[in-house]
């Protein structure tokens, strides 16, 4: 008989035991750390959404970043929240706009850190859409364009990566022509590729201000039933050029996250979203479970499904323990 020949308690009975076998491991270098950039000098406005998150004008974004890099956290992602809006988001390919200019200065007072930019124009539209509208339409083809401009503007500033999230067909294809054109064919692409119409992303759209003001995104987001859809996403950014496939929101989809790490063999990145980031800050504030263990747990949950990078609001505090544990 199996037992009591075969314990399964043996080697769980000491930290150290527990350690020496663990299959699935989280590191700092794992984690990306998104963070919204705002105009001005010396502005850090609380989120009121997402406790213990700030929209940081540049001078203290540069700040933030030297904190995240000491950390041993390998890259930022930047979301620009304008001072203008407009039906096109002109905004969002300025060469002068908040996030070329948060590029600029992180890769001048920062040099090490990876400075990753979404690639996406609804924070700076005044309808909150992801592309432009005619006759209450997404424009998809005519969209391209715009992304096109953004992506190029941010790879002139000295983005490491672009992330394109705005889910318009061809992207990606669209915006590889465009930086192997203008002499940017090293530079990496980081395809939100299976981004399904969530309403886990509430607090970010506060963050950013940034909801729809008419209809919602599920013409251009996936439905969040269709995993099979997901991977045909997965491919189709792959072919046109991806160089990471990413899967959004995370904990939802840990099914479609393992899915497509039996189907390609590019690092996979998930997001761990505003709205996975607020529930579990909000059940630790009323006392209904303990934030790190449940931070850690979700963390590794997404590891364990297939991730090799996490994009998450927990970044410095996963870090600060998983630093402290190796210590």
């Amino acid at each position: 008989m199996a037992f009591p020949r075969q314990r399964m308690r043996r080697l769980r009975e000491s930290e150290t035991l527990r350690r020496m076998v663990r299959e699935t491991r989280l590191s700092p270098a794992d984690l990306v750390y998104p963070i919204f950039v705002t105009g001005g000098r010396d502005r850090r406005q609380e989120i009121s959404s997402m406790p213990g998150q700030y929209r940081l004008s540049v001078d203290l974004l540069v700040k933030e970043a030297g904190e995240v890099k000491l950390l041993g956290i390998p890259a930022v992602i930047l979301f620009g929240i304008p001072d203008r809006k407009d039906e096109r988001g002109t905004a969002a390919y300025d060469p002068d706009g908040v996030v070329p200019r948060a590029v600029r200065t992180l890769k001048d007072q920062v040099p090490d850190l990876l400075v990753i930019t979404d690639v996406c124009i609804d924070e700076y539209t005044t309808h909150g859409h992801c592309g432009l509208v005619k006759d209450g339409r997404v424009l998809n083809d005519e969209t391209l364009e715009c992304l096109r401009a953004m992506a190029l503007i941010h790879a002139q500033a000295g983005a490491d990566m672009l992330a394109p999230s705005d889910m318009m067909d061809g992207r990606v294809g669209a915006i590889r022509d465009e930086l192997d054109r203008h002499g940017f064919s090293a530079l990496p692409i980081m395809a939100y590729a299976a981004k399904f119409a969530s309403c886990f992303y509430a607090p970010f759209r506060d963050a950013a201000d940034s909801s729809p003001k008419f209809g919602d995104r599920q013409s251009y987001q996936m439905d969040p039933a269709n995993a099979r859809e997901a991977l045909r996403e997965i491919d189709l950014d792959i072919e046109e050029g991806a160089d990471i496939v990413m899967v959004k929101p995370a904990l939802p989809f840990l099914d479609v996250i393992a899915a497509a790490r039996t189907r390609t063999t590019l690092p996979i990145a998930a997001y761990q979203v505003s709205g996975e980031y607020s529930m579990i800050k909000a059940a630790a504030r009323a006392g209904w479970l303990d934030e790190s263990r449940a931070m850690m747990e979700s963390l590794l949950s997404i590891k364990r499904a297939g991730a090799d990078v996490i994009l998450t609001y927990f970044a410095n505090e996963a870090a600060r323990l998983l630093n402290e544990s190796r210590t």
